[in-house]
């Protein structure tokens, strides 16, 4: 085959750099870099001499100002800005039991919030204030409970609505949960729990009692009831601190 018959080789012209349409033209000017994040230690409230860090907690405040504050641990604080001014925290929030998707159920306690798997970024001026994030046997524990004290048993997936543990043990009766707003009384004989308005008892009578058997152990052992509604002051006390310590 006659080799000069071939097709010659088209030659494609060298692309221009400034013709990609990833470069930048030249006509203006490229769009100025932003400055780096720099990553914080710490962070003082502003308003206060509170400081926070990683892996405290804080009250966010809600932009509906009828809505109490939101919860949230903070995972990492950054500065932005050319001045570094601009401080964002990165968050991961509590829910609050009416913000899941079951919504509050009895045996809820009044400070209970759920650890969720929601992160955010947030700017750092919304932060009202540092709180307290028990857990719950150190909660049950405490003599008092302040505003900014909560407690979390569960952490909850926002996306589904599960929660981890999805099993807890119930007490009583009414096979409920414990709920440590709630005064509850325990059976010297089989150390179960027992709300007494379960056990047709009220709260003024179930705070005076020395002694108490449930009526499975008094009928299973022939014990007579000893429920005594004569207590001292110092046993009422005894008996209220022993059933915050139940767990």
């Amino acid at each position: 085959r006659n080799r000069q018959n071939s097709p010659s080789p088209r030659l494609l012209p060298t692309p221009n750099p400034s013709s990609h349409p990833l470069s930048p033209s030249p006509s203006r000017p490229m769009a100025k870099s932003r400055p780096p994040k720099r990553i914080l230690e710490s962070y003082t409230i502003k308003g206060s001499d509170k400081v926070i860090k990683p892996g405290d907690c804080v009250l966010m405040r809600a932009s509906d100002t009828s809505k109490p504050p939101y919860v949230a641990r903070v995972e990492a604080i950054e500065a932005a800005g050319s001045r570094g001014t601009n401080v964002r925290v990165r968050v991961r929030w509590y829910y609050r039991p009416e913000e899941s998707m079951g919504g509050r159920r009895p045996f809820h306690g009044a400070k209970e919030v759920f650890l969720s798997d929601h992160y955010d970024v947030q700017s750092a001026d919304t932060i009202e204030g540092k709180c307290n994030v028990h857990s719950f046997r150190s909660y049950t524990k405490l003599d008092s409970v302040n505003a900014e004290d909560f407690f979390c048993r569960f952490e909850y997936k926002s996306a589904t609505g599960s929660f981890v543990p999805d099993r807890i043990a119930v007490f009583c009766k009414c096979e409920m949960p414990y709920n440590p707003d709630d005064l509850m009384i325990q059976c010297e004989e089989c150390s179960d729990w027992f709300h007494p308005s379960c056990i047709g008892m009220t709260i003024k009578d179930a705070k005076k009692l020395e002694h108490f058997f449930c009526q499975s152990c008094t009928a299973e052992n022939g014990k007579m009831a000893e429920n005594s509604h004569e207590a001292t002051a110092q046993s009422e006390e005894k008996q209220v601190e022993s059933k915050r310590r139940r767990r």
